[in-house]
């Protein structure tokens, strides 16, 4: 079992930066895919960003070239940096980690409990 714990949101003016961390721990085999989703009040949680074990990155259009994704794969530690913010960028956003388990072999995600992010006008 794979515990997640985000840390990095606030309250922020637009174009201001953020930088959100997320650090996984428990016991588990390799963690595999990290990510960031995000959730805003009324809509659906969405993809911000993935990073695989292997530094492949994939982003959601609305934030490219904007947020970049990075992993500390010794520290099991995925972070988002989050420069030129807008209000639209205003969410809960939630860490999510597919990870292997062993005897017997299973894959399995975990989510963390959410980081507010707020972005004035």
């Amino acid at each position: 079992q794979v515990q997640l714990v985000e840390s990095g949101g606030g309250l922020v003016q637009t174009g201001g930066s953020l930088r959100l961390s997320c650090a996984a721990s428990g016991s588990f085999f390799s963690i595999n895919t990290m990510g960031w989703f995000r959730q805003a009040p009324g809509n659906q949680r969405d993809l911000v960003a993935t990073i695989t074990s292997g530094g492949v990155t994939n982003y959601a259009d609305s934030v490219k070239g904007r947020f970049t994704i990075s992993r500390d794969n010794a520290k099991n530690t995925v972070y988002l940096q989050m420069n030129s913010l807008k209000p639209e960028d205003t969410a809960v956003y939630y860490c999510n980690a597919d990870y292997t388990l062993l005897t017997p072999f299973r894959r399995r995600q975990s989510w963390g409990q959410g980081t507010q992010v707020t972005v004035s006008p």
